[in-house]
């Protein structure tokens, strides 16, 4: 189902969307707990966003193990990636934005190294 202008634009107008999507343009792919972390939100407020944006076809997702990961949707229009690009370059360096890039940075336990606890 292709993204719709006004999906796209409802899923960027709440907070919480916005900042992962923000975060899930600048890093390309995240899990729950990295999302949780850097915004400090708890899972079920995250996870509800996300299934959100899911529904919206606006992110993807991926299973390994117990972890679910999340990306922008690689099947976006060019024009929703523009959107996304201009807005993130736009908002790195505001707040929330630049304290969320921060707070993933700091985070010890990312998948990366050591599967999220």
């Amino acid at each position: 189902m292709p993204v719709k202008a006004t999906g796209l634009f409802a899923a960027l107008a709440h907070e919480t969307r916005l900042r992962c999507l923000m975060l899930l343009w600048r890093h390309q792919e995240l899990c729950v707990c990295e999302l949780t972390h850097a915004l400090g939100a708890n899972q079920p407020h995250i996870s509800r966003h996300l299934a959100q944006l899911r529904e919206l076809g606006v992110v993807a997702d991926r299973r390994e193990g117990l972890w679910v990961y999340y990306r922008v949707n690689p099947s976006l229009p060019a024009w929703a990636k523009d959107v996304l690009r201009d807005t993130a370059s736009g908002t790195a360096t505001g707040s929330p934005f630049a304290e969320d890039e921060r707070a993933l940075s700091s985070m010890v336990n990312r998948p990366v190294s050591v599967r999220c606890a």
